[in-house]
């Protein structure tokens, strides 16, 4: 029987779309891409490490020719693939109609190298119907698409391993470069500038409740006085908080406030003009990418990386059409679905006459998709779907519904009246008012959808804001008067829906890339979150300034949109992809960016702490800098130097701030001397926060953080010895010793390889060896030798099943081969089983094995016979004796060889990273605490990679060494 095999992206889009198709098709998924440029050395294969060009995984002598490579943990999946295709008759690759989904059947086309015919299968929404045509209408694979996408991931790849590197030696290390996220990392830079220079200025007017003569009451607010209009908002300069040069305005002061209020309370006004108009609003057009993502957070308060996840797993379960698009077109199909829908929930009167028609696209718009509807001929309602759908699911999909059927029905009709009214103040002083108000005669679209709200009916009635009928001439009484105060305001920041439209009005990155350029600016911290808003960070402003002012093209927003059109020109066949990259990174002629030309040119020009300095306008005249130094912002004024706070924002910071912090010690302050040992006492501010040391050495002699609730700056000498004298014996039990330890995730207990959480620090000075016991004797998570018990459990038909576990980095997901973490956003309670396994697949990855450990030779004691020594355990010593007391400043473990048996932990080790150098501290920390490789570490520390490993040895060896007390 003939065979046809179908390739999918995902393994949940292979068993929505295998529920369509009959026998003799068999549906994979290639999970994502199947091969990329080099992420690193290791993946560079051997005969091409030696070349020049290996590390940016392109030719550029040999028309940037790319090196692709299949990354390791997919190397078994394309082996499964190519098994999968040697079988079969026919091969069709279901790829996304978008480029990088053409880019994906491209990469399985090369890599699999079929011999059996191959066909390219599109679609935009899985349903029966959708696949089916779609299975009888084939097309080849866009080699033009392909070359679009190659040309990106070229320009992306270009762009950030030849800036990148500037910035790690200019500004700091780790840092990155990218084609739209150093442009969206601008914008939120240049609004934060503009706050910073922004100055307040206060302005007064009057809230008055009229009544008219049949009591109804009406809120109307002071305009003028004396025949002059009053200052409002837009009156005064946001750079001096003056009003404007020439303005008009009379400016009311508190004391004149007060007074008109008293004169104006009680007295009557006169209706000067009543205007009422008709006006009509239409619904507005269905989803796109984008305004799906700003209305996820705008109502669901979904990140748009939680929209799209959400969106992902609609679309592949067969919910809704392709999320990835910038058309806001619909089907025949699915407006006579939407119009259907509205007839049978709404009335006729409800339906526009005509089918509404939303042809419009995006600027620069890619996709020739439908805009993002429910999917099929007929539309599922949302409470159809409450029993199939998790919560951000049902949440999306009836956002989605909802904004479908909207914008198929009729227009919303009303009323809007503008009153001017006039009058006198005792005293002699005229006076006007105005109010307005507007009336919904008719909600249309309205009822079934509004816009930035979660209750369409709720938002209904705070749109309909109706005056008393009101006619000119009429009198009316100010019944209360009541003065207020207004503050001119900032800009507001961006948050993330907002930032997303600026993008997308300046025709800059494409609806797949907004989500993941929102999640790199926060994960690599140019931004992090206040609220809702996006707040750019010191290092955001170091950055962006050296590109500014030296490679201004880059982040010119005309510049990176015309580079979106020279992509869609080579998407199009207009242009090609070699000539177009030789002028960007050659600049071929004397034309086009020439970015490796410009780089060499200008690395030498660039002023690194001239660009590490930023200008903060309230600090003016106080002589305090501030400064991104390699481990963080400080300010400095002179030889005095103070670290600036996480939380603080950058327009927060006020000469008051900044001498406030400049007053505080800055770190290393001596409280006393040691008697037992002779060594100072310091008290220190760190990069991981506040810490003591015995001894002014480098590295001291012992170190300890403070706990929360100690405060650096009135540490006393007592304390400080108490924080050092940790870890503390506790005692021996079962033939161990049992330590009171401070670490990463907490105070906690450990005897041997087994350890228990303490509830408080100050348990730490006063767990007895009793308690200790009694905590040992209950179970924990993940007791030595003892799988824990796990959190939920899926099962599959024909595979093992997938254990939901959790472990010391959080919740994770294991099928006893792979593991893979759960993401944060990634909710353990409402995971599905497709889900789990979904992210097995995607990410899943064996767990590294543990080196074996040798035994150290006073340890090495042959076990007793019929039993088998484990690895790494302690033979138990015959007797123990009482531990004596230990003096502040005495060493940490007692015996050497004992620590030796059970490798310590990072939690254990991070206390003491006080014992290395700064070089060696970051190299440490990045390969410990983020799982980084040295080779990735090391050009940012301008170190080779054979020095960093030797480096990252030794230090390791201190660290030991130091928690051990040795």
């Amino acid at each position: 029987m003939a065979r046809t095999l179908v390739i999918v992206e995902s393994p949940a889009k292979a068993r929505t779309i295998e529920k369509y198709l009959g026998k003799g098709y068999a549906v994979e998924s290639s999970i994502g891409h199947i091969r990329d440029l080099p992420k690193s050395a290791s993946d560079i294969p051997e005969k091409y490490k030696g070349k020049a060009w290996a590390r940016l995984g392109l030719d550029i002598e040999n028309d940037f020719q790319p090196l692709y490579v299949v990354a390791p943990d997919k190397r078994q999946h394309v082996a499964k693939l190519r098994k999968l295709a040697a079988d079969a008759d026919e091969i069709i690759l279901a790829t996304d109609d978008d480029r990088e989904g053409e880019s994906i059947a491209w990469h399985l086309f090369q890599e699999l190298k079929p011999k059996v015919p191959v066909k390219r299968m599109v679609f935009h929404e899985i349903t029966k119907e959708a696949i089916q045509a779609a299975i009888a209408h084939p097309r080849q694979i866009d080699t033009n698409l392909v070359e679009a996408q190659e040309a990106r991931r070229a320009l992306d790849r270009l762009y950030g391993y030849e800036v990148s590197p500037v910035l790690w030696k200019k500004v700091a290390p780790k840092l990155s470069a990218g084609r739209v996220q150093s442009v969206a990392t601008r914008m939120l830079v240049e609004r934060e500038r503009e706050r910073m220079r922004f100055v307040s200025a206060t302005w007064w007017d009057l809230l008055v409740t009229g009544k008219t003569g049949d009591g109804q009451t009406f809120p109307a607010r002071l305009t003028d006085v004396g025949g002059q209009r009053l200052a409002a908002g837009k009156d005064f300069d946001p750079l001096t908080g003056r009003l404007k040069e020439g303005a008009a305005v009379r400016l009311l002061t508190e004391a004149e406030a007060q007074a008109l209020t008293a004169g104006l309370t009680g007295q009557a006004l006169t209706v000067t003009s009543a205007e009422e108009k008709p006006f009509t609003q239409r619904p507005y057009a269905p989803f796109i990418t984008s305004t799906l993502q700003q209305e996820g957070s705008r109502k669901l308060g979904f990140a748009a990386t939680r929209t799209m996840r959400a969106a992902q797993k609609l679309y592949e379960g067969g919910y809704i059409t392709y999320m990835r698009t910038d058309s806001t077109n619909l089907s025949v199909e699915a407006v006579t679905a939407a119009r259907t829908q509205v007839t049978q929930m709404y009335g006729p009167a409800f339906l526009h006459p005509q089918p509404r028609v939303y042809a419009k696209k995006a600027k620069n718009a890619q996709e020739a998709h439908e805009a993002i509807r429910p999917a099929g001929s007929s539309f599922r309602t949302p409470d159809s779907l409450r029993g199939e759908l998790g919560g951000d699911e049902w949440r999306l999909y009836d956002l989605i519904w909802k904004r479908t059927v909207a914008s198929q029905m009729a227009d919303a009709r009303g009323r809007s009246l503008r009153v001017r009214l006039g009058g006198q103040a005792q005293g002699g002083e005229t006076v006007g008012l105005s109010a307005s108000g507007r009336t919904i005669d008719f909600p249309g679209f309205l009822r079934a959808y509004v816009e930035g709200s979660d209750d369409p009916n709720a938002a209904l009635e705070d749109r309909d804001t109706p005056l008393p009928p009101l006619k000119e001439g009429q009198q009316v009484t100010a019944e209360t008067v009541r003065p207020e105060s207004h503050e001119t305001q900032p800009p507001a920041r961006y948050t993330e829906a907002s930032l997303v439209q600026a993008l997308e009005a300046a025709g800059i990155g494409r609806p797949s890339t907004y989500a993941s350029i929102l999640g790199t600016i926060q994960d690599r911290g140019y931004a992090t979150k206040k609220g809702q808003a996006l707040v750019p960070t010191w290092t955001a402003f170091a950055t962006s300034a050296l590109l500014e002012h030296h490679f201004g093209k880059l982040v010119d927003y005309d510049f990176t949109a015309r580079m979106e059109e020279d992509l869609d020109d080579i998407a199009g066949g207009r242009a090609s992809r070699v000539p177009y990259l030789r002028r960007f990174y050659l600049g071929d002629e004397g034309q086009g960016m020439a970015l490796k030309p410009l780089i060499d040119r200008q690395m030498g020009e660039i002023d690194a702490r001239g660009i590490a300095t930023i200008h903060v306008p309230k600090l003016d005249g106080t002589g305090i800098e501030v400064r991104v130094g390699r481990y963080g912002p400080y300010m400095q004024r002179g030889e005095d130097k103070a670290n600036l706070p996480e939380g603080l924002v950058p327009d927060e910071l006020t000469a008051e701030v900044a001498e406030d912090l400049m007053s505080r010690p800055s770190g290393d302050r001596v409280i006393g001397t040691d008697e037992a040992s002779g060594h100072p006492v310091v008290a220190r501010a760190g990069r991981y926060g506040p810490y003591v040391t015995l001894g002014d050495s480098n590295p001291p002699v012992r170190s300890a953080s403070l706990f929360p609730g100690d405060d650096l700056n009135t540490l006393t000498m007592e304390r400080a010895l108490r924080l050092l004298s940790l870890p503390r014996l506790v005692g021996v039990s079962e033939g161990e010793e049992v330590w009171a330890m401070n670490g990463k995730y907490g105070p906690y207990l450990k005897r041997g390889g087994d350890s228990r959480s303490l509830n408080s620090h100050e348990e730490l000075f006063t767990v007895g060896l009793h308690e200790a016991e009694a905590l040992f004797m209950q179970p924990r998570f993940r007791a030595r030798g003892v799988a824990a018990a796990p959190l939920r459990t899926f099962e599959f038909e024909g595979r093992p099943p997938i254990l939901l576990k959790s472990g010391r980095f959080g919740p994770y997901l294991t099928d006893g081969e792979r593991n893979a973490t759960l993401r944060k956003g990634e909710d353990e309670d409402n995971l599905t089983p497709e889900r789990a396994l979904e992210i097995l697949e995607e990410r899943g990855k064996e767990p590294k094995k543990k080196a074996g450990k040798s035994p150290s030779r006073k340890a090495s004691v042959k076990p007793a016979a019929g039993k088998s020594a484990k690895a790494g355990s302690s033979t138990k010593k015959p007797a123990a004796k009482k531990p004596a007391a230990k003096k502040a400043g005495a060493k940490g473990p007692a015996s050497k060889s004992s620590a030796a048996k059970t490798p310590l932990t990072w939690a254990e080790l991070k206390p003491h990273l006080g014992v290395l150098s700064e070089q060696e501290r970051e190299l440490v920390t990045a390969t410990r605490e983020q799982g980084r490789k040295v080779d990735e570490v090391a050009p940012g520390l301008g170190l080779d990679v054979k020095k960093a490993k030797g480096m990252a040895l030794q230090a390791s060896k201190k660290l030991n060494q130091a928690a051990r007390g040795e």
